[in-house]
Formats: structure tokens, sequence, C-alpha cells
């Protein structure tokens, strides 16, 4: 994808009109927003997606952000273009289809050999013997707790699609909507544990390294706890 083609299509659009220098200097003041989006989603994606190719999908989502905002850029604004910026990227994840036939099907057998282990221990099965049961080096968990965990992400995403006033990204208290209101009580049944990687990953905008890093656990056991707790949320939404 080439940014000038995209800056083009934008352009014709019916958006709010601003000089070129207010474009320019909005742009190079909120560039930011690209690449702390491009890094909250790096490890979720690995490096199947080219850096340059996200970072331009990034800039055309942020002009479009700019150009639809409607009114005067204010404290608000930030949130509301780091999620379009985020929905571009997650969108082009799905284009290319960045998990193969083979890594879903292994992610499968690491799921089901996870509830065997389970089951046979009485307890979780640690980063170690998952390892050993699958004949599988801990980088290739990781790889596989990632594409387990995007299915989750996947689910809770189109859930938050088809529920544009509802987000993650910001806080319930900023907007006093019913769907606010259907977030918050999903979250109020949620765990302690749940609930605070939910506010890691989306109010914090910290990747699973960084969490693993906070809460001194694992990066394939934080994977592992995310994608539950998406799993959570998403059913009590579906349920409210």
């Amino acid at each position: 994808m080439l940014l000038n083609e995209e800056w083009g299509e934008i352009a014709s659009e019916s958006l709010v009109t601003l000089s070129p220098e207010k474009e320019t200097a909005l742009l190079n003041k909120y560039s930011f927003l690209v690449k702390r989006a491009a890094a909250h989603m790096r490890t979720q994606v690995g490096v199947l997606v080219d850096n340059d190719d996200i970072q331009q999908i990034g800039l055309v989502a942020l002009l479009t952000s700019i150009r639809r905002y409607g009114r005067d850029v204010d404290e608000r604004f930030s949130a509301f273009a780091f999620k379009r910026i985020r929905g571009a990227m997650l969108d082009e994840f799905r284009r290319l289809d960045w998990r193969p036939r083979q890594l879903r099907q292994q992610s499968h057998k690491l799921r089901d050999m996870t509830r065997t282990l389970s089951k046979e221990y009485g307890r979780e099965a640690t980063d170690g013997e998952l390892c050993i049961a699958l004949n599988i080096e801990h980088e290739e968990l990781i790889k596989l707790q990632y594409s387990e965990q995007a299915e989750a992400i996947e689910s809770l995403e189109s859930l938050l699609e088809d529920n544009p006033k509802l987000s993650l990204t910001t806080p319930c208290s900023q907007d006093d909507t019913d769907t606010a209101v259907m977030l918050k009580k999903a979250m109020g049944e949620m765990n302690t544990r749940e609930k605070l990687l939910l506010q890691l990953y989306y109010t914090h905008e910290m990747n699973m390294k960084e969490i693993a890093l906070t809460l001194e656990l694992t990066e394939a056991r934080v994977c592992q706890l995310h994608k539950r707790a998406l799993e959570t949320l998403t059913k009590k939404l579906h349920k409210i």
C-alpha cells in the first residue's frame, strides 16, 4: 500500500477542510499515536507485517481522524484517533490473513494440550511442561499463545465494532451512553486479575512483554491469561 495513493482517496472524501499547513502541524503533533498503536500491537502480529507499511496505514488513519473529527482538536482527540488507527491496523492484519492454516492447527493443539495437562496435574501446566508435551521450544510456545490470543481479540473486536460507542481504550466515565454502562457492568463482574490484564492492555496500552515484566510472569503465561480475560468479557457482553 502506497501512502500517496491512500492520501488521494482520502482527499476526495467529504471531510472537514483544513489548510495544508494545519493538517501538517496536526499530523506532526499526533504522529506519536501511530507509533504507539504499532508498538501496542507489535507482539500480537510478530514480524509478519512490515513496520513501514503499518506506519503508513496508521498515518492514513490519523489524517482521516483529523478530517473527520468535526471540531477543533481537543483533549478527547487522542482517544478518538487512537481507536481509528488501531482499527485500521487490525483491518490490514485480517486482510493479510497473517495466521496460516498450519499455525491455527498448532495453536489448537496447544489449547487441547493445556486442558489435558490441567486435568492430569490438577493445576495449570507450566511453560516448560507444555513445551515438553508438545516437543517445541519456548519461542514457539509464545508464538502459539499469541495465535490463540488473536482469536479472542478478533472476537471481542468484532463485538466492539457492532457497538461503535463501546470502547476499551477510554474510561467509561467519559461517556454516559448505554454501551458504556454495559462495559462497566461486565467488567465489574470479572475477577481482579482479569480486570487488571484488560486495563493494562487497553487503558495503559501495554503490550504482552511489558505486562509480563509488570506482573512478573512469563510472556506466554500473560498471553494465556489475557486470552481468558478477553473470552470472559466477550461472553458477559453478549449476555447483557
